[in-house]
């Protein structure tokens, strides 16, 4: 390529959002990314690698040694992003990309925020912000502020703090303006702040930030001392990544994949569930061997195996899927038995319209005996009850044992539902129908 196609390719790069470069520089192969790679300066080409797929990150990252990704990226983003890319690589190099960063406050704080697991709210945070002490004047504290802002693109908030560190409170840039400068800050701040611990999960954090609206909130120590801050889109990435990991479990996936995966990765990943899948299905056999008389003395009853099965499993996940997304929002409540007896009750009002129908239906088109009617339709209510009772307790026993409820909504629910359905099915014939 001559020197002046490679002078365009740079020109038009330096003109877009790294986010359009990442999905570009994904699309291209191992030796078109680094030549994208090195057409762009430091600061965009780390911006973009925050962008792209985090497998495709570090399979990029094997092609520059240690000291060019502390140089060239982890010296050009913020402290929580560098724990995160410094993270996902192998722990030798860890600690070589560290020892070779310049600024010794930057690698501090890098190495403070790899001790905290991802999932809590110091692995979430950004340990730069702009902080004031108490006791300085307004004068004093713009003249540290201006320092500190020199880290940051943006200032959302003004922490207060004492001599100590402990956070006291958020000073208001109105107050900031409109105030002497020879007035003390702690004449001034507002001790009404919200704040969350490290140690706190980072789903909590979600939850807390949705709760009160906020963009940014700090984060304190076991003693109430200032250690970060944690903002919207920091946030934001987390929850997409748990919704993410949510679906791929609710459609019997049981670990983190994409179509970039190895064969191997996304056959381990699936045939867990498509396992417990099958041995569902093979028990669903037993069930109508079990039950080959009374086939043989009403065949009519076999042709609504499948309306039975396909009912019970979608009654189960419409009850699981709603009490998951009311324990990830926090909306559910502590009333369990309400909660219980409201699905119970939608589940119920579907049941009689959906028995009623499949009743008349019966009658109108397949001529069946009164009692043979009578018989699925009861079974059908019947199904409908005890798969709603199913979809609703078992996620609130599994997020109760710490085990994520999304697992509720996949095949677990569907398999136990169809064999059940299946059961319940073929007792009351039985009784109905003296078999």
């Amino acid at each position: 390529m001559s020197l002046r196609s490679v002078s365009e390719v740079s020109s038009v790069l330096l003109e877009m959002e790294a986010v359009d470069i990442a999905k570009l520089f994904e699309e291209l192969d191992t030796e078109g990314q680094k030549f994208v790679y090195d057409l762009m300066g430091n600061e965009q080409s780390a911006e973009m690698l925050l962008e792209i797929d985090e497998d495709e990150r570090k399979k990029f990252l094997t092609q520059l040694s240690s000291k060019e990704i502390a140089d060239e990226i982890i010296n050009e983003i913020h402290s929580d992003d560098a724990a995160d890319i410094i993270a996902e690589l192998p722990e030798k190099q860890q600690d070589e990309i560290i020892q070779h960063l310049d600024d010794e406050e930057h690698a501090q704080n890098i190495v403070d925020l790899l001790r905290y697991d991802e999932d809590t709210a110091g692995g979430l945070m950004a340990t730069e912000l702009v902080q004031v002490r108490e006791d300085l004047s307004i004068i004093a504290a713009v003249k540290e502020m201006r320092k500190q802002a020199e880290e940051l693109e943006e200032v959302y908030s003004i922490y207060v703090v004492d001599e100590t560190n402990k956070l006291l409170g958020i000073l208001s840039l109105k107050k900031l303006l409109t105030t002497s400068s020879a007035t003390r800050v702690s004449e001034v701040y507002n001790s009404k702040v919200r704040w969350v611990k490290d140690s706190d999960e980072a789903e909590e954090v979600a939850r807390f930030m949705q709760r009160y609206d906020l963009f940014e909130v700090p984060v304190v120590d076991a003693l109430g001392k200032l250690v970060g801050r944690i903002t919207i889109d920091d946030v934001m990435d987390f929850v997409k990544e748990e919704t993410e990991k949510d679906y791929q479990l609710a459609s019997g996936i049981s670990s983190d994949v994409d179509h970039t995966d190895t064969i191997f990765s996304m056959t381990k990943a699936r045939l867990p569930w498509l396992f417990i899948g099958m041995v569902g299905g093979l028990v669903g056999s037993r069930v109508l061997q079990g039950n080959q008389s009374a086939l043989q003395n009403v065949p009519a009853l076999m042709f609504f195996v499948p309306l039975i099965a396909a009912t019970a499993g979608n009654i189960g996940v419409q009850a699981s899927a709603i009490i998951v997304q009311g324990l990830a929002n926090d909306t559910l409540g502590k009333d369990t038995y309400k909660t219980l007896l409201k699905e119970v009750s939608v589940s119920a009002a579907s049941g009689v319209i959906l028995a009623i129908l499949i009743f008349g239906f019966n009658l109108l088109f397949n001529h069946h005996d009164l009692t043979v009617s009578l018989t699925i339709s009861i079974s059908l209510l019947a199904v409908i009850l005890v798969a709603a009772v199913i979809g609703t307790v078992v996620p609130i026993i599994l997020d109760k044992n710490k085990i994520d409820p999304a697992i509720a909504t996949g095949p677990f629910i569907t398999t136990s539902n169809d064999i059940l359905g299946v059961l319940i099915y073929f007792t009351i014939a039985r009784l109905m129908l003296h078999m």
